[in-house]
């Protein structure tokens, strides 16, 4: 009995949360050791997937939350964005692929990375919830340093910033890269410019010749 009403406890708890829960405080709410509630949990989203329902349990942030269920997401996304233009722009996604793979990181490491000024869009993610002021630079300055929030592994599905894909699967291989130094090699750039001045020359030269 007191297994039964502890499910029905937790998910009423998570069904009021707007941000995951964290197990450690479902065992204090609770009254029962965490390795109990982790265990109550992983039977919710076993049973959940075997009912085939519309929503599923999930661990991210830390902590456990309702979500859609990802096949749902036509029919979701149809109903969340029917009328909503306000989206990121390039420049914001850019931006934030940089805090997530190189945080802590200042803004003036970022737009060094981008080579231009963040200050618009560090404010927008800022407001967005997606990015946040996590420390100081030790250096000159005390510049402050910015990471990514657990909004941000809300919206992406992820339990911690470790489960982001490996940034080497977004590098393009070694021999593309150095076909591409090579196309911008000075010395290339020459030889076709001479060439295009032989051609040029010998054209002239075909010109002025007197015909038979």
């Amino acid at each position: 009995m007191e297994l039964e009403e502890y499910r029905k406890a937790i998910e009423a708890i998570l069904l009021v949360s707007d941000v995951p829960v964290e197990p450690s405080l479902l065992a204090q709410l609770l009254e029962v050791p965490k390795a109990d509630i982790e265990s109550i949990c992983s039977e919710l989203m076993v049973e959940y997937k075997n009912d085939n329902r519309g929503f599923v349990l999930a661990n991210v942030a830390g902590g456990y939350r309702y979500q859609t269920d990802p096949s749902m997401a036509p029919y979701v996304e149809r109903f969340v964005l029917e009328g909503q233009t306000s989206r990121l722009s390039a420049a914001a996604l850019e931006t934030l692929a940089i805090v997530a793979y190189k945080q802590p990181i200042s803004r003036m490491q970022i737009s060094a990375i981008r080579g231009v000024n963040v200050d618009a869009v560090i404010r927008t993610l800022q407001q967005r919830g997606y990015i946040g002021e996590v420390g100081k630079d030790s250096g000159p300055g005390n510049a402050i340093l910015f990471g990514t929030t657990s909004t941000f592994l809300e919206r992406l599905g992820i339990n911690d910033i470790s489960d982001l894909p490996p940034l080497a699967n977004f590098v393009p291989g070694a021999d593309i890269v150095e076909a591409l130094e090579d196309g911008l090699r000075p010395d290339q750039y020459n030889d076709v410019l001479d060439s295009q001045e032989r051609n040029n020359e010998a054209k002239s030269t075909n010109d002025e010749a007197p015909s038979e």
